[in-house]
């Protein structure tokens, strides 16, 4: 049984961020596997730190090339999970308390959802918005001056 599905509501058809995110359930599956057979679940969970780290920089890059505000929410969220996901790591390995690691997989199986349906998906609008192509870093409808998104999605108060 897996951790999290990959479904077509994660689908946001912007084949980079897709493929990530294709690969961030994989990550979540394996690290779930893992800690249901109650071996390796260590290894497993650097892999999935790691891809998360990796991840959330390509985001923060993209948010950064669009005219995003260096704080917002969709930042916020990025840098509070994995604060958590270091603070989950710290218990296990000095602590040796492998439950936060139990509570972190169910916590972002819930969570991954919401953050692509929301922040994501108001990333990729933007990007579309701009005309932003993720593989050349280029935009070609800059922000202009003063219109930076604190929350990814335009319309914060």
């Amino acid at each position: 049984m897996s951790t999290l599905a990959w479904n077509e509501k994660l689908v946001l058809n912007q084949p980079m961020l897709d493929s990530t995110h294709e690969e961030f359930v994989e990550h979540l599956n394996a690290f779930g596997a893992a800690l249901g057979a109650g071996v390796g679940a260590l290894p497993a969970y650097h892999a999935r730190l790691a891809h998360t780290e990796a991840h959330f920089a390509m985001e923060e890059d993209w948010m950064a090339r669009c005219g995003f505000e260096a704080q917002n929410c969709h930042s916020s969220q990025h840098a509070m999970v994995l604060n958590v996901m270091r603070e989950a790591l710290r218990y296990a390995t000095e602590l040796n308390d492998r439950e936060p690691l139990n509570i972190l997989r169910t916590e972002l199986a819930g969570w991954f959802p919401q953050h692509a349906e929301m922040m994501d998906a108001a990333l990729v609008f933007t990007m579309e918005q701009r005309s932003f192509d993720p593989v050349t870093g280029q935009c070609r409808e800059p922000a202009a001056v003063g219109e930076g998104h604190s929350c990814g999605s335009g319309n914060c108060a």
